[in-house]
């Protein structure tokens, strides 16, 4: 637009501002992605407090201890009853309609949190090159498009987490359902994950998630369905790159905050670097541990 369609000088000032918003969408996805994740980060650090509460003293997770004094704030109701699903012995009898959409929702707040931010120059790409095609006079879909294709494919891999949660804590006898999984399948969980930080798939996705821009650019559309298509395959990538590391999430207990916020600082770490000896430095640590909680427990 140039000219005459530029001059919002006759609007009132509500609606020059509307109007630069809609003229400057990156702004909007930069407000609505960080407050996606504060909400996100803020929801799981209430739920951490209330999991830590609720745990004896030979269970707790590390970290609980300063979060037991912490004052929970008051939720409305529906809040409290998400919470009681997913903190609740597992599996919860009779309740497995409820608590598997729980849990979904869980563990999608949990990748919103950590995984949405390492997406952040993704988004950037996109917009730098949307500008420019907004300039040049060419239709452009709104970034928010690439965003939600991003966060479908990242709630598809929620879904997955939470069967496996349910599937895992079937076999427990006692305990919270977001508690730590100790013995062999904690160390199961650990082995796994330090043995794909040394796999070649990981390579791969971690390759593509460093360098968004040869995909966004090669497979540029003004069509929001084809947009929705290039960020379910960015999200798909990081989901790859990822997963293992939310299997740590197991051994240490889901609700850890603490293992949250190092998994999402070590996943945007991973992203900007370049080599393969931050993946392979924690692989080794994970391998490690894995293997000293299998000899415990054996």
């Amino acid at each position: 637009m140039t000219g005459q369609d530029n001059d919002f000088r006759h609007l009132d000032r509500a609606g020059r501002a509307t109007a630069g918003v809609a003229r400057n969408p990156r702004l909007v996805v930069a407000v609505m992605v960080g407050a996606a994740v504060i909400l996100a980060w803020l929801t799981l650090g209430v739920m951490a407090i209330r999991g830590a509460e609720g745990r004896v003293a030979g269970a707790s997770a590390p970290g609980d201890f300063m979060l037991k004094y912490l004052p929970p704030p008051p939720l409305p109701d529906f809040v409290d009853r998400f919470f009681a699903l997913c903190l609740a012995p597992a599996p919860l009898a009779g309740a497995i309609g409820a608590q598997a959409p729980a849990l979904i929702l869980m563990w999608f707040l949990m990748a919103v949190a950590t995984m949405l931010p390492s997406a952040a120059p993704m988004i950037r790409i996109y917009c730098e090159i949307a500008d420019t095609a907004r300039i040049k006079g060419e239709p452009v879909v709104h970034p928010l498009v690439l965003v939600a294709g991003y966060l479908c494919m990242w709630l598809a891999g929620s879904a997955l987490f939470a069967a496996l949660t349910l599937g895992v804590h079937a076999f427990a006898s006692s305990g919270q359902l977001l508690d730590p999984v100790v013995g062999i399948a904690g160390a199961a969980a650990l082995l796994v994950a330090g043995l794909y930080q040394f796999s070649g798939l990981k390579e791969a996705c971690l390759t593509k998630c460093r360098n968004p821009f040869s995909t966004l650019f090669a497979n540029w559309s003004a069509k929001p369905g084809r947009i929705f298509h290039l960020g379910m395959e960015q999200g798909l990538w990081c989901l790859g790159c990822c997963w293992a590391l939310m299997l740590v999430m197991f051994a240490v207990g889901a609700m850890n905050i603490f293992w949250m916020a190092l998994i999402g600082l070590f996943t945007l770490i991973e992203k900007q670097t370049t080599g393969r000896m931050a993946s392979r430095s924690v692989g080794a640590i994970l391998l490690v541990w894995g293997a000293a909680l299998l000899l415990v427990s054996a």
